[in-house]
């Protein structure tokens, strides 16, 4: 997780040879959830996961938070957790501003304090600034408590990422061996059963869009006022652009009320499109097994009468077919093995692949 232009989607594609689009200019690439391909490393399978930055470009933050909301729970519900959390930032940033501060406030709200142990806080274009000014913007996040202070205090570790393969894997090797914890999100949506707007990152959003709103509305009072004064000077010009200003921030405003009232319902439907998806990659896995199986019993029952039928024949041959069985059934066992949803193949097996594939819906 991560601004737009923090460097997630390089980090992922540098350590799992994946080739997800990434962004060279101001427009945000990383739209939806994605799921990289699943890479070992250190005998463990890692699978990595991209998401938008609460700035992104193309989507409103409402659409964010139910993308990014419907794919933690739907993960949850099917036993999925997460290793850890990965949180970058540009250390060429001169300043933590407003998009940034953001994006991190909707960061914690997402992840709980209970699962800080499991965070890694990761700095990033640092060759895009001297060491000297970036080991100070380092010290300053790490104890300002505006900042990262206060998650640091709570068990979250901050590390550099130089953009090569080696400090991305000591970053990996930093959460691969933790217990996996539910998100706060998770155990809201699903164990407590909350509306989304009900959750800490729903309602830190709608604290946000209400704060917009309030502000827009400052703007339209003083936009009012100078209109007064306009029409009372008969300056018509002036009344013109503040008439074209007035309605610009008045479909604003009601563009981020319907953000609000958005909220759930599009929650709803990201995670019933997820739902629907896993249900149908499931029952694709169920029929594949029971194909395998089948020719299976198949194969088994022509050897076993082949068997049966030469009884009276040489014991070589006996061993051949009693070869064949064994072969036959080490192979059923590798195939049925294949088709279960794996933990580590894919982001979460089969499962995994499918709600990748079912955010793009």
């Amino acid at each position: 997780m991560g601004a737009t232009g923090s460097g997630k989607t390089t980090f992922i594609n540098l350590l799992s040879g994946s080739n997800l689009e990434v962004g060279s200019g101001l427009q945000s690439c990383t739209s939806t959830v994605e799921v990289a391909s699943p890479f070992q490393l250190d005998g463990r399978w890692i699978s990595l996961i991209d998401t938008p930055g609460f700035d992104d470009t193309t989507r409103s933050d409402t659409q964010i938070l139910t993308q990014i909301a419907s794919f933690l729970a739907t993960a949850y519900e099917s036993g999925k957790k997460l290793a850890g959390v990965i949180y970058m930032h540009r250390i060429s940033d001169v300043r933590m501003g407003g998009i940034s501060t953001r994006n991190f406030k909707m960061f914690r709200q997402l992840c709980g304090d209970s699962t800080l142990k499991n965070v890694v806080i990761v700095t990033t274009m640092w060759g895009e600034v001297s060491r000297e000014i970036g080991e100070a913007r380092e010290k300053e996040l790490a104890n300002d408590s505006k900042f990262f202070k206060p998650v640091l205090d709570k068990g979250a570790h901050m590390l550099r990422h130089n953009n090569v393969v080696t400090s991305a894997q000591a970053i990996l090797f930093h959460l691969i061996g933790n217990h996996p914890r539910a998100l706060t999100i998770q155990q809201e949506l699903v164990d407590q059963k909350k509306d989304i707007s009900e959750t800490a990152a729903g309602e830190e959003l709608n604290r946000e869009l209400v704060t917009q709103i309030n502000r827009h509305k400052q703007e339209v009072m003083m936009l009012q006022e100078e209109m007064k004064e306009a029409i009372r000077a008969k300056d018509e010009e002036t009344k013109k652009e503040l008439d074209f200003e007035t309605s610009k921030l008045q479909a604003e405003i009601a563009r981020i009320q319907e953000e609000c009232r958005r909220l759930a319902s599009e929650y709803a439907e990201q995670k019933e499109a997820l739902e629907q998806r896993v249900a149908e990659v499931m029952a694709a896995a169920r029929k594949d097994a029971e194909i395998v199986e089948e020719n299976h019993r198949r194969q088994l029952q022509e050897l076993e009468d082949r068997l049966h039928q030469t009884a009276m024949t040489s014991s070589s041959e006996k061993e051949e077919i009693q070869r064949k069985l064994s072969e036959l059934q080490r192979r059923f066992e590798e195939m049925r093995s294949q088709l279960k949803p794996r933990r580590g193949r894919g982001v979460f097996g089969k499962i995994g692949r499918t709600l990748d594939s079912g955010l793009h819906l």
